[in-house]
């Protein structure tokens, strides 16, 4: 594998222009730098600030053009020294050699400056007017600024030059391109001087792809494919025996007689990065659509764009068989369930784990080993696919997933149209979950997912999602996503003109023993419906009378009752967590989505909105009946005086 370069080739997701801002101490050579590099000349007089200035696409090898921003430093100029750092790609500080208290200033004042403002891009230090260090200076470049490149880890490099001698001038903005076009950061640690985790993930992944033969190692062939894919060029059988004679003599392992391992083609582009050959690296990265964040550019990412709120994303049938294949190829103990270890191993090749963190990190199926059986896996995709389809497109890839990427994910009907058709073909559905606190809440999501009874939870906002799969009448399997709402998260979730629709079915859980639980919890069900018929948005509902284990207070049963009579959805469903008596309550809830058009609350406001559009509906039948035989009687009339007219003649 040769490092060749990109030049002149446009490598997708690379910048058109870096944008570089010089800042640094009055008298410090910022100006006479930028004129120098842009003229090839020292400038006998220079402006204080001079206006913007271009070195065009041919100047540097990577064929894109730098603009180079000067900058006062004066206090009149500070709004403008901000607003144009705020905007830069990259920044160079400048000092004075010949003034060691411009050093000091760098230190003391200018990235402190950098980091107070956010401002997250490459530094460049530049030492100008080397020509006039004084013989009481002697200084080691190296000897001064490893400390400071050591408490500022921003510092991409550091260079001292000569705009009076021209030396090293056109080599400061080469630099300052270079650490924006092949960042050091996203790559390597320089601490540790070693690959950082997610540039070898990307690699392995990248390596996995390119050895066609499944064999672990990429013979003469492959490495010849791979070198013509990411630089247009050929490996020479020479080069091939000298790149793997390299890597043999430092990393024995990293050459077999099958040819370059993972471990080997690791070791090679961390020695090209080593040597300051980043663009190798990027260049690859690139190829193989990654951006400077390591993370697949979403433009590649073609996911179903949503025509209406009322839709979702699910994966496809070829996704979700892709997806098993991958769960059985990783359940390397064949015990039908993957461990932490199998797990992290299968993202090995993402840039982490999804799932390490909420509401993923606690929302599915475990068994009693903290294992995740294959429906649980399945529940956890689907669940990623509702909440960031991209993300789940990604990933898919990450995984290995060669076929045309539109062919993983579908948009599903709107559910609008869904109620009026009266039946529904999603596979998954989200159900909310309201209720006042205490109500039983978390202990529904909890038991969902099949974790014991505790007699209090403690679920911090982002922890409010469970999913699962819910077997069905013949055989079929639904996945149901539970989300939990918080009793005073529900005014500025309703707030939201589309805050129902993505929502299949809602419930409602009170307290059966608690008088104002039940008061609460119709308060909240009056609220969502309300919601419903002013947004066009309403859901089926169910009352959930949780704590059945629990005495209820005299007129409990009857209240609920009247409730769900008066709102014209289903009796109350009465459940007891604690006892495991869940009288089928998932089934229950994935049927209510189901059969969308039935248990949709109606308020009082709801009916009289909906006789008064039967009225208006009636009033315009009636006055287009009129109209139309109004149209029939001047028919009519014309006809008959047309023949009378006839007759006369």
């Amino acid at each position: 594998m040769s490092g060749g370069s990109a030049a002149g080739a446009t490598i997708p997701g690379r910048r058109t222009t870096v944008r570089v801002v010089v800042v640094g101490d009055r008298g410090s050579g910022k100006s006479s730098l930028i004129a120098a590099a842009a003229s090839e000349n020292f400038p006998e007089s220079v402006s204080p600030v001079l206006p913007p200035t271009r070195l065009p696409a041919d100047y540097y090898p990577d064929g894109v053009p730098v603009t180079i921003i000067d900058t006062a430093s004066s206090l009149e100029g500070k709004a403008k020294l901000e607003e144009e750092l705020k905007r830069a790609d990259a920044v160079v500080i400048t000092y004075a050699c010949d003034k060691p208290e411009t050093l000091n200033r760098l230190q003391t004042f200018w990235i402190p400056e950098v980091r107070r403002l956010k401002v997250k891009v490459p530094v460049i230090v530049v030492g100008c007017k080397l020509d006039l260090r004084d013989e009481h200076y002697p200084m080691s470049l190296e000897q001064v600024m490893a400390p400071i490149m050591q408490q500022f880890r921003e510092i991409e490099t550091c260079i001292e030059c000569s705009a009076a001698n021209l030396v090293q001038v056109p080599e400061v903005f080469y630099y300052a391109q270079k650490a924006v076009l092949h960042p050091t950061a996203p790559l390597f640690d320089q601490e540790s001087q070693t690959l950082k985790p997610r540039c070898i993930r990307a690699l392995k992944r990248i390596f996995i792809l390119c050895d066609h033969d499944m064999d672990s190692a990429l013979n003469d062939s492959e490495l010849n494919e791979f070198q013509v894919k990411c630089f247009n060029a050929p490996l020479q059988p020479a080069e091939i025996v000298g790149v793997k004679r390299v890597v043999q003599e430092k990393v024995p392992e990293g050459v077999n007689e099958l040819g370059l391992t993972l471990t080997g083609f690791l070791f090679l582009h961390a020695l090209f990065i080593e040597k300051g050959r980043l663009e190798t690296t990027w260049s690859v990265l690139r190829k193989f659509g990654y951006n400077d964040d390591i993370e697949l550019r979403k433009e590649n990412l073609p996911v179903p764009s949503k025509k209406a709120p009322d839709q979702s994303v699910e994966l496809t049938s070829e996704a979700v068989d892709f997806l098993m294949g991958i769960f059985s190829l990783f359940d390397s103990n064949n015990d039908g369930a993957l461990q932490d270890s199998e797990l992290d191993e299968l993202f090995s090749t993402a840039p982490e784990s999804p799932w390490d963190e909420d509401p993923y990190k606690s929302s599915l199926e475990r068994t009693e080993l903290g294992d995740i059986r294959l429906s649980g896996f399945l529940s956890q995709w689907a669940l990623m696919t509702f909440l960031d389809p991209a993300k789940s497109l990604a990933y898919l890839i990450y995984l290995g997933y060669t076929n045309d990427p539109a062919t993983a994910l579908h948009l599903t009907r709107k559910r609008t149209l869904d109620v009026k058709k009266q039946q529904s073909d999603r596979h998954v559905f989200q159900c909310l979950v309201f209720g006042p606190k205490n109500a039983g809440k978390s202990a529904l999501l909890s038991s969902f997912v099949g974790r014991p009874f505790q007699q209090s939870y403690t679920l911090n906002s982002n922890q409010c999602y469970t999913v699962n799969a819910v077997d069905q009448l013949r055989g079929t399997k639904k996945t149901l996503i539970l989300r939990e709402i918080q009793e005073d998260e529900v005014k500025p979730f309703l707030s939201s003109k589309e805050s129902l629709a993505a929502c299949d079915v809602a419930v409602f859980v009170f307290d059966g023993s608690d008088e104002y639980s039940l008061k609460r919890s119709s308060e909240l069900l009056m609220d969502v419906a309300r919601r419903g018929e002013d947004t066009g948005y309403g859901v089926p509902c169910l009352f959930i009378a949780a704590k059945d284990d629990l005495d209820s207070y005299p007129m409990a049963i009857k209240d609920s009752e009247a409730i769900c009579q008066e709102m014209k959805i289903d009796a109350p469903i009465h459940i007891s967590v604690k006892e495991r008596d869940m009288n089928n309550i998932f089934w229950r809830i994935v049927n209510a989505a189901e059969r969308c058009y039935l248990s949709v609350p109606e308020t009082e406001y709801g009916r009289n909105k909906k006789q008064y559009r039967r009225l208006v509906n009636r009033s315009l039948m009636f006055a287009s009946v009129g109209a139309a035989a109004a149209v029939i009687a001047l028919a009519a009339y014309r006809a008959y005086a047309s023949r009378k007219s006839h007759s006369a003649s």
